[in-house]
């Protein structure tokens, strides 16, 4: 039996489809059956659609449910999801639980067109979900149930890592933090390979080393007990290659005030993109 079922997930794009995939795809079956999903979405990435069409979930326009879906994943665009919601709001039940992952749409904003006692949980989770290893934030209105909350949970599980907000307001920080962060680690990683070629290196060889390195620290750390700054200390010999490096990245004026500047300006146009 399925966590809850039917669920209805309108729009199948990037981060649906991840979503979607990691639910289809998680070893345990229990979570979301195939038969109890509908999917809602006239152009669905091509993706997608080669993956709910291995699984025989249905992807229409407007899907035909036997009764009212127990949640609804909402994955629009963010210009279009007020239209979509009050299309939404007379095929809801009066405990259908509504999960948005429409950026820079708040709970107020998301209430507005469904109506005031619908249990609502806005939600801002990142690229790596792609590959199971994301971090997926979420916030809920009063109305959203201890069991709603423990369900989305375990039904979130597969796609990396879940933590709940308890003041909405954080969640501008959380987004310049978590949502946009794989893209500074990206730019890290190209930065990387740019001076690995300068120095002499072959461009493909700098590439591999840089995502390996950047992997592998990613992975040491989460399977440490240990804080960064300690091992980043285990890593740094006095007078060594490292302890070189890290004066130039360590000084005052270098990488951690442009890393907070980043994120300031991240939290700032957050805030202007939800209104």
């Amino acid at each position: 039996m399925s966590l809850f079922a039917p669920v209805l997930a309108i729009g199948a794009g990037k981060m649906g489809g991840a979503i979607l995939t990691a639910w289809l795809e998680a070893e345990d079956c229990d979570l979301l059956a195939p038969g109890d999903l509908y999917v809602q979405d006239p152009l669905p990435a091509r993706e997608t659609s080669a993956l709910l069409a291995k699984y025989n979930v249905e992807i229409c326009a407007t899907p035909e449910l036997s009764k009212p879906p127990e949640l609804v994943m909402v994955g629009v665009k963010p210009q279009i999801v007020t239209s979509v919601l009050e299309g939404l709001a007379p095929r809801l039940a009066n405990d259908s639980l509504v999960l948005s992952i429409a950026a820079g749409k708040t709970l107020e904003d998301l209430v507005r067109p469904l109506g005031a006692r619908t249990p609502i949980v806005r939600a801002m989770p990142n690229t790596p979900i792609m590959v199971q290893a994301g971090m997926c934030v979420l916030v809920a209105n009063e109305h959203v149930s201890a069991k709603q909350r423990l369900l989305l949970d375990q039904l979130l599980g597969p796609t990396g890592s879940v933590a709940w907000l308890e003041d909405e307001h954080h969640m501008d920080a959380v987004t310049a933090l978590s949502g946009s962060g794989p893209a500074y680690l990206f730019w890290l990683t190209q930065c990387m390979v740019r001076a690995g070629v300068k120095a002499g290196l072959d461009e493909e060889l700098a590439l591999t080393l840089a995502k390996n390195t950047v992997f592998g620290a990613g992975k040491l750390m989460m399977h440490s007990d240990l804080p960064p700054e300690t091992l980043r200390e285990n890593v740094t010999s006095k007078g060594g290659t490292t302890a070189a490096a890290l004066d130039v990245l360590m000084d005052e004026t270098a990488l951690e005030p442009l890393i907070r500047s980043a994120i300031e300006a991240a939290i700032k146009r957050s805030k202007e993109l939800s209104g």
